[in-house]
């Protein structure tokens, strides 16, 4: 971010060169740093056993807790904090509501495997997600934004402008992967598949994401410094955010008689969002300049940091209680 923030301050053409050239709306250097972020992670999911996990009744009543708490209560959680801290600036307000629901189904992974959560439960979340984020997350967007919000600004959200974005940025390293997991996994076998193509591509990830954060910076660098005390506004709400739904979710699972690896899996991914699709959707509908642009990508320079302090606090709520399961 400071290397991103660095060149776009002081190489004014960085800016304009990054933002030349556009698909589905958002510049094509992020737009490929965005997939390739996606892809490897999702290349691990194991979508050949989710049938088989689908046939227990206690998976079934993991997903309604998840799809209740990551569809219906974060969302609302999100628009009351964004109402609450910036009522008087819509545009960074709806930019925080598009973090709200836009739910992660990638980094989760990841802070499931740091925190010691269950991975096989955490692929299927991942894939429950997934598949109701391309069919959720536009008429929410259109929902909260222009019905619940009354959003007054010139650009209107639009169902197909979002489905688009979401189509292109979600369905694509989406497909790409289970076409890789299909294909690869006949050609190479299970065991060169998951020790070899999956151990190469799998830092590609982060790559991607330290490659993504750094254009985008690059890209708003100056409108970032320029509005520094828009960025400290965008802070507040989403450290409250962060730590309330994770500790509720945590809470909830405790008194429910979840084991450590669930309740581990539930919170994060409760508290996790998918930026990346945030930020690519904002930018297709309102522009990389835009106050919504701004307060987006202010999401992973919260969110990393929080959710790496919270793998920590898990572990050692796990070790000091015992929590077993």
């Amino acid at each position: 971010m400071a290397i991103g923030i660095i060149l776009g301050n002081f190489v004014p053409s960085t800016g304009p060169a990054l933002q030349k050239g556009t698909f589905v709306g958002v510049s094509v250097p992020i737009a490929v740093g965005l997939l390739v972020m996606m892809y490897p992670i999702l290349c691990k999911v194991r979508f050949e056993t989710l049938h088989l996990l689908l046939q227990t009744r206690a998976l079934w009543i993991q997903i309604l807790f998840s799809f209740l708490v990551n569809w219906i209560l974060a969302p609302l959680l999100m628009v009351g904090l964004a109402w609450a801290f910036l009522p008087d600036r819509p545009d960074l307000r709806e930019g925080l509501i598009f973090v709200g629901i836009a739910r992660c189904i990638a980094m989760v992974l990841i802070w499931t495997d740091l925190a010691g959560g269950d991975g096989d439960y955490c692929a299927v979340l991942v894939a429950f997600n997934s598949i109701l984020q391309i069919v959720l997350f536009a008429p929410f967007a259109v929902f909260y934004i222009n019905v619940v919000s009354h959003s007054e600004d010139e650009v209107r959200v639009g169902y197909s402008r979002v489905a688009t974005s979401v189509a292109a940025f979600l369905g694509v390293p989406l497909g790409a992967a289970i076409l890789t997991r299909l294909v690869l996994r006949k050609v190479l076998g299970e065991a060169r598949y998951q020790g070899q193509f999956l151990r190469y591509i799998g830092p590609w990830s982060l790559i991607g994401l330290i490659y993504t954060i750094i254009v985008l910076f690059a890209s708003q660098g100056k409108h970032v410094v320029d509005q520094i005390t828009s960025v400290l506004r965008v802070c507040a709400p989403l450290v409250v955010y962060f730590l309330v739904i994770f500790s509720a979710t945590l809470f909830a699972c405790w008194k429910f008689g979840f084991g450590y690896r669930v309740s581990c899996t539930q919170s994060f991914t409760a508290a996790s969002n998918n930026f990346e699709l945030a930020i690519a959707v904002v930018v297709a509908v309102y522009g990389a300049g835009s106050g919504q642009a701004l307060a987006s990508t202010v999401g992973p320079l919260i969110e990393v940091p929080v959710l790496v302090a919270l793998v920590y606090a898990m572990k050692f709520a796990k070790k000091r209680w015992g929590w077993k399961g």
